[in-house]
């Protein structure tokens, strides 16, 4: 019988970065698009981008996602080198990184954009298995009035929470 002792908890910094943790949100994709259906795929990542992403250097707001040839693209998803950066790599912080799902997925997919109206956006980066996967949404852009019952409905949501907070005072 063994007498080791337990492995300590983590940390609340690594815990933000174990399985299933967010590294980056795309807020905009959901206050811009209509998020219809959502899927997981794998990235094609060097190694610096991978630890510029650890260190949370990674912006996906301008991101989207392209089909080419039966593939998935992300374009404009913008990942910042280190300063600590090999001095033999020359880093590229918007180069287009490649997407893996199943070919089934991405047939689906691309039944489902050549549809009027439908878009591929990046909504999130996260861990999974040690993994860094992006989940990408099957979208349809929001008109204008849409865009303002958004934000009739959040700052509304605020003044409930207000008015809550400032009643248990």
């Amino acid at each position: 019988m063994s007498t080791k002792a337990p492995h300590p908890p983590k940390s609340s910094k690594n815990a933000k970065t174990a399985d299933g943790g967010r590294i980056a949100e795309n807020k905009r994709a959901l206050f811009n698009y209509h998020i219809e259906e959502r899927f997981e795929a794998g990235m094609v990542l060097e190694g610096w981008e991978v630890k510029a992403v650890r260190a949370g250097k990674v912006q996906l707001t301008d991101g989207y996602v392209v089909i080419k040839n039966g593939e998935l693209f992300i374009i404009g998803c913008q990942i910042n080198p280190l300063g600590t950066a090999s001095t033999h790599v020359r880093p590229d912080s918007v180069r287009t990184k490649k997407l893996l799902m199943h070919k089934d997925e991405i047939r689906r997919l691309i039944g489902k954009t050549e549809q009027k109206g439908f878009t591929l956006v990046p909504l999130n980066l996260h861990w999974k298995s040690g993994r860094i996967k992006c989940e990408v949404g099957l979208a349809k852009g929001k008109a204008e009035h849409d865009k303002r019952d958004t934000i009739k409905e959040r700052e509304g949501k605020r003044e409930v929470e207000r008015a809550m907070k400032s009643r248990q005072r």
